[in-house]
């Protein structure tokens, strides 16, 4: 396997292209279950038909574990905005239509997004209080069971040279609430420092979906809070804010 072109260096991975395949490489001590997870992830995505690279094996290198899978030669959706900020309108429309075209499908074996959530809020460090609000707006969301990407944003969306869209990365998929996905998405155009962005998503999503804009805003504080567990401080920070901003009903 050729490791000489780098494609991107991510905190615990490093991502290689050797011909027509794409090598995601784990560093040594990150976790074997999370590999296998979401190579599984990715494989029970490639069933449901959507435009996703195949997925060919998981094996080692060098004590690594590593997941190759087809390469898809084109650009990101973000760096298409970058390049031509007068699209970005055109590229967001096709982002927006792209995550709505996931949720419309259903994979009923991935991991449920409410135990994924209920989980990370029980790791964070927030009061005890906080923590049982949380809990408890989570409960009394509705139940559904669309698949969810859990990091949605136009740096996982690869335009193929065809122009055929391909999504990304399906390390935190999972079956549940579409909104919560979008507000995980809006989340990370904040983040991201692209608030303008942010606001022009919202209201795109919630006019193509016709979700009224409140019901989402209301998963912001419970992703938010299941998003503290990791990431900078820088970042922790921003999201603690969304947490406290909440009134509690």
């Amino acid at each position: 396997m050729n490791l000489d072109k780098i494609i991107a260096v991510r905190n615990n991975k490093t991502v290689y292209r050797d011909g027509d395949r794409c090598l995601k490489v784990f560093n040594e001590d990150y976790s074997k279950a999370d590999v296998l997870n979401e190579a599984l992830n990715q494989a029970r995505i490639e069933e449901t038909g959507l435009h996703i690279p195949k997925i060919f094996e998981v094996t080692m290198i060098d004590g690594k574990w590593t997941i190759v899978s087809e390469f898809i030669k084109g650009k990101t959706l973000s760096a298409l905005m970058a390049e031509s900020p007068d699209k970005k309108e055109e590229y967001l429309n096709l982002f927006v239509d792209l995550q709505l075209e996931m949720h419309s499908k259903t994979c009923p074996m991935l991991n449920k997004l409410k135990d994924k959530m209920n989980r990370k809020i029980s790791q964070t460090d927030l009061s005890a209080t906080v923590r049982y609000d949380l809990h408890t707006r989570l409960e009394s969301m509705p139940k559904h069971n669309k698949v969810c990407h859990g990091d949605f944003n136009p740096s996982n969306i690869i335009v193929a040279e065809d122009g055929t869209p391909y999504i990304l990365d399906w390390s935190h998929a999972t079956q549940g609430n579409a909104s919560a996905d979008a507000a995980r998405t809006y989340l990370l155009f904040w983040l991201n420092g692209d608030i303008e962005g942010a606001k022009s998503y919202l209201k795109m999503f919630c006019d193509k979906s016709n979700t009224a804009m409140q019901y989402v805003q209301k998963w912001m504080p419970i992703v938010a809070a299941s998003q503290t567990v990791k990431g900078n401080e820088k970042e922790r920070e921003f999201l603690h804010s969304w947490i406290d901003v909440v009134d509690y009903e």
